[in-house]
């Protein structure tokens, strides 16, 4: 699984040199934010059922029409899905948390999910706009501290632009 320090050790060996200064910097910068991260991580896993479905309401809300006949959301069947769909990025944003790195976004959860919503008629815009909700609605110290809310929004933001 692809994270800071793994891509850091993977350039290096590929060029055949030790870590650069600024490569271990890098890591030690990683390092260094892990315990906001875990807390971030923390924090949404002991609230995911409540932030899954502020999120898919707020989907569902902008775009009504989702569930009109014909659409991706025209019966319980689908509307499940989509929230079980968001459910599933917040795991992989956990993870992201977890690891330091962008890697199970983009193992499990980027990689071909635009093909993947353009085949079944799925319009992206509409987990766009959950993800943005849950990112806004974030309430610093509320939620959690200042430093753990950059790094879970830092997520739902590459999260977001890879959806775009």
């Amino acid at each position: 699984m692809k994270s800071v320090i793994t891509t850091t050790i993977s350039a290096a060996d590929a060029a055949g040199r030790y870590p650069s200064t600024s490569d271990l910097q890098s890591v030690q910068g990683n390092i260094q934010r892990a315990a906001a991260r875990l807390e971030a991580a923390e924090k949404l896993g002991s609230n995911h059922e409540a932030v899954v479905k502020e999120g898919g309401d707020a989907c569902f809300s902008k775009y009504g029409y989702l569930k009109n006949s014909g659409e991706a959301g025209d019966s319980q069947e689908k509307i499940n899905k989509c929230y079980r769909d968001v459910d599933h990025y917040m795991r992989l944003i956990n993870y992201t948390l977890v690891v330091g790195g962008t890697g199970p976004l983009d193992e499990w959860g980027i990689a071909g999910a635009r093909e993947v919503y353009r085949t079944l008629n799925l319009p992206s815009a509409a987990y766009v706009a959950s993800f943005v909700f849950i990112r806004d609605r974030l309430c610093i110290p509320r939620d959690m501290s200042a430093q753990a809310g950059v790094e879970f929004c830092t997520a739902l933001d590459y999260l977001i632009n890879s959806l775009i």
